[in-house]
């Protein structure tokens, strides 16, 4: 059986959706904290099982008859290495035979501060001997186009990536590619670097929404402080606009550009445009 933690989530809900296109509904296993949440998946005959990373005891009885495992990590930043580990030892405990994660571009030497944890899981699913994948995740293109409709209203983007490129690509291109791996039965211990196709600075992302808004629409650099201060003043908590403003401004650095083109060749198609991204959402 096929099993996939964090089912109710973005990425968990396209890799299903994904499976459920390869194989039959019963060898699919949908781990999610709350099983009301992923209902329609239960009535297509995916096997539901309640799965939470903080409850440590239950999760090997979750992933009985599981030979293959899709650990997505957990949203839960500061927490993520002490829940991952749980979930490692509970397949271990469990039997099973192989475990995918979705990792962070370049994990092992990326400074971006996300990939501390990352590094961590890494390091204890190799400590664990499960046969594994890494799926070296990049940004998704939808961290941008959430907030596309916002930055055409008030004509500007801000960030603090100066002229850095970032290989992003679609959160469906990301599941394709988890969904894949998980499928295959190719030479297991495998690390694959994902990112987009195409590399755009915000410059680029700017005058993209420009292009298909028709609304002039300019990139505004900040220095991470500033880009910091203006994220708390639109309500985001201080943690967050700290981190985000973090990641922005170590991209500038090229931690998430990547030329490898690993993903489109894993999924068989060219990654999500960043034209195509915007235009799915302004039009």
């Amino acid at each position: 059986m096929y099993a996939v933690t964090g089912a109710s989530g973005q990425l968990g809900r396209l890799v299903i959706e994904t499976l459920l296109t390869q194989i039959e509904p019963g060898q699919i296993v949908a781990l999610v904290r709350d099983p009301t949440k992923v209902a329609e998946f239960a009535n297509k005959g995916v096997v539901v099982r309640a799965f939470d990373y903080n409850d440590g005891a239950t999760l090997a009885s979750a992933l009985e008859g599981v030979d293959r495992l899709l650990l997505i990590s957990s949203n839960e930043v500061g927490q993520r290495e002490a829940q991952h580990r749980a979930v490692i030892d509970a397949a271990r405990a469990a039997g099973v035979g192989f475990i995918a994660y979705t990792s962070i571009l370049d994990a092992d030497r990326s400074p971006l501060g996300l990939a501390i944890e990352h590094r961590a899981t890494e390091a204890a699913i190799v400590e664990s001997r499960l046969p594994y994948a890494f799926l070296r995740n990049g940004w998704y293109t939808e961290n941008y186009t959430m907030n596309a409709v916002g930055e055409v209203a008030h004509g500007a983007v801000i960030g603090s990536t100066a002229d850095g490129k970032i290989s992003a690509a679609g959160r469906s291109d990301y599941a394709a590619a988890a969904a894949a791996v998980l499928v295959s039965r190719q030479e297991t211990n495998q690390i694959y670097e994902l990112a987009g196709d195409e590399s755009f600075t915000l410059a680029d992302y700017a005058a993209t929404l420009s292009k298909v808004s028709g609304k002039a629409v300019s990139y505004v650099y900040m220095a991470e402080t500033e880009y910091r201060a203006a994220l708390e003043g639109i309500g985001l908590p201080e943690p967050l606009a700290a981190m985000l403003a973090e990641s922005s401004a170590t991209a500038a650095g090229g931690a998430l550009f990547e030329q490898g083109r690993t993903l489109s060749t894993l999924i068989g198609r060219p990654t999500l445009s960043l034209e195509a991204a915007v235009i799915a959402v302004l039009r």
